[in-house]
């Protein structure tokens, strides 16, 4: 499994922000514990961008949704770049737990009646089964819900247990300096849109996807690792290189990250016209590789700067 389907599963920013708790809440789904590990602080530097004119600066740095402790991101240009700025705008705003849930059961569980083991053969019902035991979870933990719902979920598990954790996340600690400064953040989508994404993926589409990251589970801590390594030297080459590797499944890709990406530059080449310093944090698998928000905004002739 390629490290950009590993990215749209593992990093997803719908369940970094939902957190393993509030998933746990809904679903038979333990909150594994993370093995005990005292990393030595990391100083990284991640990449950061801008675009800008006369009046309008907007800033695009690549997020990690989850990340280990230890790693000392918020510093430099980065943080000079962030404390200038007067707004914060991430892929959907903040939502209360409350909020988190009922869109969760809206788009991720199925009808009454179903289970997603209904839905398998003989011989995924088995693979699925042992990779549901070899993470420690009873067989039956997903049957109330979708297949991209348990996809996202269950590749999230070995991160957990391995020390990645959303309070060390980007997103979380941003949102807590940007709360502090007493400035507004708001979402370049709706929680309601982004889990609509999945959900909109046909039953086919979300089965291959759930076989794809159980066929990965094995991959997905060393493969993270990689992309968390060439985030923090902020290696912009070496990130879309691995972004880049086997796109194997244009469905999925167009409909998680290229028409995102897309939709996006519209975004930033509209919010242009409007004076201030906006600084922009998405996850980093859309500022890397082909079809990436750098791109689009270059077919329109917009430049991304890099800063840092």
């Amino acid at each position: 499994m390629n490290l950009r389907k590993l990215l749209i599963a593992a990093s997803a920013s719908t369940f970094a922000l939902l957190g393993p708790a509030t998933i746990a809440q809904n679903a038979p789904v333990p909150v594994i514990k993370a093995e005990p590990i005292a990393p030595a602080p990391v100083a990284a530097k991640p990449a950061l961008w801008k675009v800008s004119d006369k009046d309008t600066t907007i800033y695009l740095f690549g997020t990690v949704h989850l990340l280990p402790k230890g790693i000392e991101w918020y510093n430099g240009k980065l943080q000079t770049a962030f404390e200038r700025s007067q707004e914060l705008v991430t892929e959907i705003p903040e939502v209360s737990d409350g909020e988190s849930i009922s869109m969760m059961l809206k788009h991720g569980t199925l009808p009454p009646g179903q289970t997603l083991r209904d839905g398998m053969s003989l011989e995924e019902k088995a693979k699925f089964e042992a990779a549901m035991t070899s993470l420690g979870l009873p067989v039956s933990a997903f049957d109330r819900y979708k297949p991209w719902f348990a996809a996202v979920a269950i590749a999230t598990l070995p991160l957990q247990k391995s020390g990645y954790s959303l309070d060390s996340g980007v997103e979380n600690q941003l949102g807590k300096r940007n709360k502090a400064l007493g400035r507004p953040r708001t979402g370049l989508e709706t929680l309601d849109f982004q889990l609509g994404i999945f959900n909109g993926l046909k039953p086919e589409d979300q089965k291959r996807y759930l076989f794809e990251v159980i066929d990965g589970i094995p991959e997905i801590k060393p493969q993270i690792d990689k992309m968390v390594a060439a985030w923090a030297k902020g290696d912009a080459k070496g990130l879309a290189a691995l972004m880049n590797a086997e796109t194997d499944d244009p469905v999925l890709w167009e409909a998680l990250l290229t028409n995102r990406n897309r939709n996006w530059s519209v975004w930033i080449d509209n919010r242009l016209d409007q004076p201030g310093v906006v600084f922009v944090a998405v996850g980093a698998g859309h500022l890397g590789g082909k079809d990436s928000v750098q791109s689009f905004l270059a077919k329109s002739g917009i430049k991304a700067v890099r800063v840092q």
